[in-house]
């Protein structure tokens, strides 16, 4: 694969990655061929790289939880004539290694030797740690 980039997004309201899942399966969240997207005002400068083979990394209570592979971006327009970017996502959302992330807006790019890894399979399952405790594990390097 050539070189690609992901995006880092915080999840704004979201309490766990079931509820972003549960947000995601909503008709409100998906276009018309039933795939999730995020519809954002702006439009990556770096699509290119973004579609050649990146994933968003959601934050979730200020830690990277989980990503989700980018499918393509499609131009949106809500009937007020203002162009948006809804970025498509594939619906399998991979549970990752918690990484604490400062607040920010919009989105970063994230290079992919600092994305976290994915859990492995038998980890996916698990009850996630509250994010007080998965910030100060993660803070000290246990995980």
């Amino acid at each position: 694969m050539g070189k690609f980039v992901h995006l880092l997004k915080l999840s704004v309201g979201t309490d766990s990655v079931q509820t972003l899942a549960e947000w995601q399966a909503s008709r409100m969240a998906q276009g018309g061929d039933g795939l999730p997207r995020h519809v954002t005002r702006m439009w990556p400068k770096r699509e290119a790289e973004l579609l050649a083979g990146g994933s968003i990394f959601w934050v979730i209570k200020g830690m990277i939880q989980a990503r989700q592979r980018i499918l393509r971006l499609d131009e949106m327009d809500r009937g007020d004539g203002i162009r948006r970017c809804a970025i498509v996502l594939d619906p399998e959302l991979h549970p990752t290694a918690a990484s604490p992330r400062r607040p920010f807006q919009g989105w970063r790019y994230l290079k992919p030797e600092d994305a976290p890894p994915d859990l492995p399979k038998h980890r996916q399952n698990e009850d996630a740690l509250p994010a007080e405790l998965s910030a100060a594990l993660a803070e000290i390097g246990v995980l």
